[in-house]
């Protein structure tokens, strides 16, 4: 259900703007992404799970509050991030 290290510095690998770069939105977005798209698939399997999907809830929220702080600096780099993750918006 969680991400595993592995996935993680993957996506670290991917979306860093340079070495070592663990907090730039890109990286957040991409990280918070791949917790989504786990999460979802768990309540697949498990429709009940009403704690879970609190979390979920607050996952989705803080994801999109990082995507409107990228479009407001910079329209280029979200259109290229939603782009690359297949995000609707």
């Amino acid at each position: 259900m969680s991400i595993t290290t592995a996935r993680k510095a993957e996506l670290i690998k991917k979306f860093a703007q340079n070495s070592g770069d663990t907090g730039s939105p890109e990286v957040q977005v991409a990280i918070l992404s791949e917790r989504i798209a786990n999460l979802t698939e768990h309540f697949k399997e498990h429709v009940k799970d009403n704690h879970s999907r609190r979390g979920l809830l607050k996952l989705v929220s803080q994801r999109r509050r990082l995507l409107d702080y990228v479009k407001r600096c910079d329209e280029a780099r979200y259109r290229k991030l939603i782009e690359e993750l297949g995000l609707r918006r």
